[in-house]
């Protein structure tokens, strides 16, 4: 079983720039739409676990629903699923450990977290057991950052970092537990 973040982020550490938006991602041209990963993880994955947050970011994509797997959303505040989603994306609160417990139980046991809010507070509670970060080579001077405060350091190991598309970083850690 494993959480697994995969997710892109500019050399200064952010995952959006100061408008909240990521046009910042297309800065590195891929016109042969070569895979960096995301396929291979999608095959690996069996959900997804987001914020409101980053499924109305990627609702507003221009672009088809980019997810084969479940997609469940931690909201407080959401009581319906978008039209036409009500078999894609369902809505989920609690505690965290309380609520991988349950999606492990039902056989979600290899899960892709992502949002930044979202990776943060499953680093707060040292759910998380992989990091795939590719960083683009830009410095965006602020926005949302992926990474924020810990109650205490969490450590990791490298067991993969490759140059992807000639200019991205992408490297792979694992969590180092005792």
């Amino acid at each position: 079983m494993a959480n697994i973040v995969f997710i892109a982020t500019s050399l200064d550490g952010y995952i959006a720039d100061k408008r909240g938006q990521l046009d910042w991602l297309h800065s590195v041209p891929n016109p042969n739409n070569v895979d960096t990963g995301f396929i291979a993880l999608m095959e690996r994955v069996d959900g997804l676990i987001m914020g409101r947050n980053t499924l109305d970011m990627v609702l507003s994509f221009d672009c088809d629903w980019p997810y084969t797997k479940p997609v469940f959303v931690l909201s407080n505040t959401m009581t319906k699923v978008p039209k036409d989603y009500e078999d894609k994306v369902f809505l989920v609160k609690g505690k965290l450990i309380d609520i991988i417990a349950d999606l492990n139980a039902k056989g979600f046991n290899e899960l892709y977290i992502d949002g930044g809010v979202t990776i943060q507070n499953f680093l707060k509670e040292d759910l998380i057991d992989e990091m795939v970060i590719t960083r683009f080579p830009i410095l965006l001077g602020g926005g949302a950052p992926l990474f924020g405060e810990l109650a205490s350091p969490l450590s990791f190991y490298v067991i993969k970092n490759e140059v992807v598309l000639d200019t991205l970083v992408q490297t792979t850690y694992h969590r180092q537990r005792a």
